[in-house]
């Protein structure tokens, strides 16, 4: 018997933090189909927001690969409160990163390799997607990274 994604992620000393509450007028997942699209999840813990900051000015690219890895935790959250179980997870099919920087960041595709490699590493070949990952002006509450997804599940 293979382990659950949920037992990955403990051998990875993760853990899911509690799905995060809309901050607007939307709704955090919208399943139709075998497909959920949820909404763009931050860099939040149940300690409060993390890595508050400006790629470009001040905030490291491993630094901000991390806030994107939590926001990838954060939608993994959503989707265990909307189907009840990681392990309907059949791929992750979309990532849309979008990293709060300077005009003259480079680096945007590094950045969201933080969510990318954990998807990966923690779905296999069900992780790997396609992706976008841009540069804006600003995020919500000033955090560094945003990340939404579309993902397939199981019946």
């Amino acid at each position: 018997m293979t382990d659950s994604i949920e037992d990955k992620l403990k051998s990875m000393n993760l853990s899911l933090p509690p799905a995060a509450k809309p901050a607007g007028s939307y709704v955090p997942v919208v399943q139709t189909g075998s497909l959920l699209f949820v909404s763009g999840q931050i860099p939040m813990t149940p300690e409060g927001l993390q890595y508050v900051g400006k790629c470009g000015a001040g905030m490291s690219i491993e630094d901000a690969q991390a806030a994107a890895q939590l926001c990838a935790l954060n939608i993994l959250a959503q989707i265990k409160g909307t189907v009840g179980s990681l392990d309907k997870i059949a791929r992750i099919v979309k990532v849309n990163g979008f990293v709060n920087s300077t005009p003259d960041f480079p680096d945007h595709p590094k950045v969201i390799n933080g969510a990318s490699d954990f998807f990966v590493s923690l779905f296999g070949e069900k992780g790997k997607h396609a992706r976008a990952a841009v540069g804006v002006a600003n995020l919500p509450f000033g955090v560094s990274v945003e990340v939404e997804a579309v993902v397939e599940v199981l019946p």
